[in-house]
């Protein structure tokens, strides 16, 4: 179980494809803190560390997390947002997060607000995900607070510490991003959607 708040950023090492796996190796300052078989959010996809090496670690990413997220798409020198599992007993900075990706949305307008920035996201509506005002998303493994709800979009407000220390400053029209919508919604919607 995760926050959603990023400690650190890692750096994509190494990407090898192996049958219908993907072994990523990444650049991290906590590399040293992590053990074989621990649990670690990248961009929202928990993965587990099946090797470590220095600074660097490697997580293997099976095909149905290939399926359900873009990290088909990730390449050496790309920059990750990383948390490590939350420890019983923190505080819960964020809302609850899982690690299990949704879907992909794509990034459909940035803009910045004297200070601030905003994004929208659209989704494929389809697959039954919602999102409301004021409410929970996780945004390749960010916690926010949704600003702005629509059928198949939604907006977010950054602040200066999250754009600076996460990959939200790469974001562009056009970037794909993992979503993890808010749990609590989920079991919501799936209940109002058996009825």
């Amino acid at each position: 179980m995760f926050t959603g708040i990023i400690e650190t950023l890692g750096i994509v090492q190494e990407v090898k494809k192996e049958q219908d796996n993907i072994h990523i190796t990444i650049d991290s300052s906590v590399a040293d803190e992590l053990k074989i078989d621990q649990s670690v959010a990248h961009n929202g996809i928990c993965l587990t560390v099946v090797a470590i090496d220095g600074n660097h670690y490697t997580v293997t990413a099976i095909g149905e997390t290939i399926k359900k997220t873009n990290i088909s798409s990730w390449k050496v020198g790309d920059s990750v947002n990383l948390e490590r599992a939350m420890r019983l007993g923190d505080r819960l900075d964020g809302h609850i997060v899982q690690g299990h990706v949704d879907q992909i949305g794509t990034c459909v307008s940035v803009q910045e607000t004297n200070g601030s920035w905003f994004y929208t996201f659209e989704y494929d509506s389809a697959l039954q995900n919602i999102t409301i005002e004021k409410g929970s998303i996780t945004v390749n493994g960010v916690s926010l607070t949704v600003v702005d709800s629509g059928k198949n979009n939604f907006s977010v407000a950054i602040i200066p510490y999250t754009y600076e220390h996460t990959n939200f400053n790469s974001f562009a029209v056009g970037t794909e991003v993992n979503l993890e919508f808010d749990v609590i919604g989920k079991y919501v919607s799936r209940l109002y959607a058996n009825k």
